[in-house]
């Protein structure tokens, strides 16, 4: 065979091979990355059973972008080592799902949650220390002093295990402790089958627990701009945008993620909702977070994306101007209980008089609510929902005061 016949077919031969690797680089990703013969058993004899027995999860499953990345049902529902697990056709599963099996592959995001609010100090603020190991209790101490290890609420003992279990526990079971040794779960935020980041990213998500007249941020967000905006504006959206390359091309309206958790650009992303907030506004007094100066530059940063910063500096001013005043009115009323009280014209108990209640009102419901509009957005909520009613409370427990007074 000559030389030019042995070069011919090399040239050819090696010009194949480039064609191939070429078309193999260019065929779409879900080819390249196909199932395993696990994942095909696994979800296979999964969806052949309940596909007739409760068929809308295989449809979610199936949408998921666990399902696009060949996470088998069988990876989140078998039991791990700190679990115990029962046969179940052929395979050996967990009875709940808890944040350990989301852990596995999400580290990073649990441990970032693993110190937020929504972990133990939200279970702990309903039941105390009930179901906690003392590694859990130090744990969320360190991170939340005294909000962790702390006794069960009273005015919840009082309302029944009924309006706790299907109540409270309702939405403060995200930071429920697990047999496991884990703590919550990220189905309340996720959903469980669907595991959808865009259903993180809807505001009523948010506000299926963070509603009412205690921690009214869904009605105080739909009163907003940001609320009416992001109404009028959601169908052009992109709310299942890649997190760490979310862009405001993709949500040029913020939702409750996109302030307190999202990576806007170059932000960082975190699942503690606590790292960008400068105040404890829950509280009936509200003083500054330790982290209060780092967290108020990181949130206006991503106020930042949007507004100037002359305006951003003169909305936390204004913010905290409420702030202030809203804890004068508050420290009022706690004065007006603390003399009643070394008057011995109060019992122990807890919650057995009216005045207690409507204490309770002035502090939890009204001055909540009066910081919370401040902060985001919400004139109404500021004034007719807060600082009117902080009056009115006002008024009512001075004349309820002399009332006891006067009866002694």
């Amino acid at each position: 065979m000559s030389f030019r016949s042995v070069f011919i077919a090399i040239f050819i031969g090696t010009s194949m091979v480039l064609a191939a690797l070429v078309v193999n680089a260019l065929r779409p990703a879900a080819e390249l990355t196909g199932p395993t013969p696990e994942f095909v058993r696994a979800t296979g004899k999964c969806a052949a059973c309940h596909l007739n027995e409760t068929s809308a999860i295989v449809w979610q499953y199936e949408t998921s972008q666990h399902a696009a990345a060949a996470v088998s049902c069988f990876d989140c529902h078998r039991a791990l080592d700190s679990q115990a697990g029962s046969d179940h056709n052929g395979f050996s599963i967990v009875a709940q799902v808890t944040s350990a099996n989301c852990r596995q592959c999400h580290t990073t995001e649990y441990n970032q949650y693993e110190r937020s609010r929504h972990a133990l100090p939200a279970w702990a603020a309903v039941l105390g220390t009930e179901g906690m190991s003392a590694e859990m209790v130090a744990l969320g101490e360190q991170y939340h002093p005294g909000a962790v290890d702390r006794p069960a609420n009273e005015l919840a003992r009082l309302e029944g295990a009924g309006a706790i279990e299907t109540g409270c526990l309702g939405c403060h079971e995200i930071g429920r402790p697990n047999a496991d040794g884990s703590i919550g779960s990220c189905t309340q935020c996720h959903s469980r089958h669907s595991t959808s980041i865009a259903l993180a990213r809807e505001p009523q998500t948010c506000g299926q627990c963070h509603m009412g007249p205690d921690h009214s941020q869904i009605e105080i967000y739909n009163e907003s701009k940001h609320g009416v905006l992001y109404n009028a504006q959601k169908a052009s959206m992109n709310l299942r945008a890649e997190p760490k390359q979310l862009t405001t091309r993709d949500m040029p309206v913020p939702t409750c993620a996109t302030c307190h958790m999202s990576g806007l650009e170059g932000q960082g992303v975190t699942h503690d909702t606590t790292e960008r907030l400068s105040y404890w506004l829950f509280a009936a007094v509200s003083e500054r977070r330790p982290n209060y100066r780092q967290g108020q530059v990181e949130m206006k940063e991503i106020c930042l994306k949007c507004h100037a910063q002359t305006h951003v500096d003169r909305f936390y001013q204004e913010a905290e101007v409420v702030l202030v005043a809203t804890n004068e009115k508050v420290r009022q009323a706690e004065q007006i209980m603390n003399e009643l009280r070394a008057e011995g014209l109060l019992s122990p108990e807890p919650f057995d008089e009216k005045i207690e209640f409507v204490y309770f009102d002035t502090w939890h419901y009204f001055g909540r609510t009066a910081k919370h509009g401040a902060f985001m957005g919400g004139a109404d909520f500021v004034q007719w929902h807060g600082n009117y009613q902080l009056l009115l409370k006002l008024a009512e427990l001075r004349e309820m005061a002399e009332a006891l007074r006067a009866r002694r």
